[in-house]
């Protein structure tokens, strides 16, 4: 059975928690949506915009993405997902398109350094749920501009 065939929503609801569980910084939970020998491919901006750092497994996953924590605030903005089936039963494949918001400050401004990217992904079966076996982060372009105001602001 494919993510299709299973509902295209029980993937999405595993894409959809990696957002959440990345804004929260929530590494446990974030780790336990990727299977047992997944790889997460990232880019190495601004110089190369396509996936090229490879961590593999959780460990190193988890000690990737704690490197989130430079920032106050991110915020994951799912903009649209497709799925499809793999090519061998119990995989799926799937193309998610994804602005990421990551708030700093610079010279006394906030300023969003915002992420427009595409996600290409491999999803497994494993343990009866489907779980992210893959993941490649295609950066399609950054753009920074001031923040006027944010949760974490005093005034």
């Amino acid at each position: 059975v494919c993510a299709a065939a299973a509902g295209g929503s029980v993937v999405a609801d595993l894409v959809a928690r990696y957002a959440l569980h990345v804004d929260r910084r929530d590494l446990a939970a974030l780790a336990g949506l990727f299977t047992d020998d997944a790889v997460l491919v990232l880019p190495d901006p601004p110089e190369r915009m396509g996936p090229v750092l490879v961590h593999r497994g959780w460990e190193e996953i988890a000690r990737v993405m704690s490197s989130l924590e430079v920032f106050p605030v991110t915020m994951h903005a799912l903009a649209g997902q497709v799925f499809d089936p793999g090519p061998e039963p119990g995989t799926a494949t799937g193309s998610v398109a994804c602005t990421a918001c990551h708030l700093s400050e610079r010279d006394g401004t906030v300023v969003n350094l915002a992420w427009h990217l595409r996600y290409a992904d491999i999803y497994r079966r494993q343990g009866g749920a489907w779980r992210i076996a893959r993941r490649e982060l295609h950066l399609e372009w950054i753009e920074t501009r001031p923040v006027r105001r944010w949760r974490g602001d005093s005034r």
